[in-house]
């Protein structure tokens, strides 16, 4: 599929599954209402108890449960519509929030090794080297690890298993088989197109807060379909 394919088809999945779409705007919707619920007590907690008050509120650390554990749902079923996109399925994924709350755990492994690798190189590296060669260095590492980490999403959505995720070589070795250009102009014009919406919808919060903040929660969902359908269709030219 060339990028222009790619992004069409990813644009308009959303609306092919707006049963799911709908169901995870209302599940972000609650998240963002839990998670400011907590703020807020967790705020009045700690001015009148101090810190104790703040680390024991009991509406806290329930709201911090039950925030985490949507926005894992949430990523997990991204992780399962890169999956669907990887082999080309037009419909949306059931909901399975044991599994997908899982892998949205082993997905947060994965981007810490994937980032954590390239810091310690590149701090060992800061020990011998001179300043404007270690940048050098640096800038690389970052953009293949970044890339490498990219290759490695897919990889944990197509299998379930944390140990193909974290197989660093094999995941730098996808970026040439799918193609390096194509995944930076692939993930360009995603980038774009975000910048485009979040600018429309700041002009509109501008004028109203509460329209603004209602399509932000909506497009936030949105881009999570879109997002991840484009990489899984991207990742099928592995």
């Amino acid at each position: 599929m060339g990028v222009g394919n790619i992004i069409g088809d990813a644009l308009a999945y959303p609306f092919n599954n707006i049963k799911a779409l709908v169901l995870y705007v209302v599940l972000a919707i609650i998240a963002g209402i839990i998670g400011g619920a907590t703020l807020l007590s967790s705020a009045a907690s700690f001015s009148s108890q101090g810190f104790a008050g703040f680390a024991f509120s009991g509406l806290s650390i329930v709201g911090i449960i039950v925030f985490i554990l949507v926005l894992f749902l949430i990523e997990g079923y991204g992780l399962d519509i890169i999956k669907y996109g990887i082999e080309r399925r037009a419909d949306g994924p059931g909901i399975d929030i044991g599994r997908q709350i899982s892998n949205a755990a082993k997905l947060i492994i994965v981007s810490i090794v994937y980032y954590v690798i390239p810091a310690i190189i590149i701090f060992i590296l800061g020990l011998f080297l001179r300043d404007w060669i270690m940048t050098i260095i640096s800038i690389i590492l970052v953009i293949v690890f970044a890339l490498a980490n990219f290759m490695a999403k897919c990889r944990l959505a197509k299998t379930d298993n944390l140990g193909d995720a974290l197989a660093i070589g094999e995941a730098i070795g996808d970026i040439s088989k799918v193609g390096l250009g194509k995944i930076i102009a692939t993930v360009l014009v995603i980038f774009i197109i975000l910048i485009v919406v979040a600018i429309i919808i700041a002009l509109i919060a501008n004028m109203n807060n509460i329209i603004g903040g209602i399509l932000l929660g909506i497009f936030a969902v949105y881009f999570v379909f879109f997002y991840n359908r484009a990489i899984g269709l991207l990742y099928s030219e592995a």
